[in-house]
């Protein structure tokens, strides 16, 4: 009798876990912060005139691709003539390579959107 209680409650707790769905896309910077860390920043800094491997991100969302003062960008980022707002890159974070044949990083790509949404929300804060 107890093992099919047991059974029971078992079925009732999966088919909430199920029902309820999956947990929330957060829009949290602080969160995003930590995903940059984890994610971009051996590469890139958050900090306005200073570069790393790649350029500096204090400021991209609004910013014209290919147009930190100082930093060698590959000639296809230069030519691609994109706008940095919140629907392209998070375009360009899913597939570098893929939206900028030729681009110079060497991140794969990331589409998880737990960790691209509060990772938009960080960026968007960095002015």
């Amino acid at each position: 009798m107890a093992r099919i209680l047991n059974a029971a409650l078992a079925t009732s707790v999966a088919g909430l876990i199920i029902a309820a769905g999956p947990p929330p896309v957060s829009n949290d910077a602080v969160q995003g912060q930590k995903v940059f860390q984890q994610n971009c920043a051996l590469c890139h800094s958050v900090v306005a005139g200073r570069r790393a491997n790649g350029p500096s991100l204090f400021g991209i969302v609004g910013r014209k691709s290919g147009s930190v003062e100082g930093y060698p960008y590959s000639s296809a980022m230069k030519a691609s003539g994109l706008s940095w707002t919140s629907a392209q890159l998070r375009t360009y974070i899913a597939s570098p390579r893929k939206i900028v044949p030729g681009t110079k990083m060497a991140f794969a790509g990331m589409t998880d959107p737990h960790k691209v949404e509060p990772l938009l929300a960080y960026l968007n804060s960095l002015k």
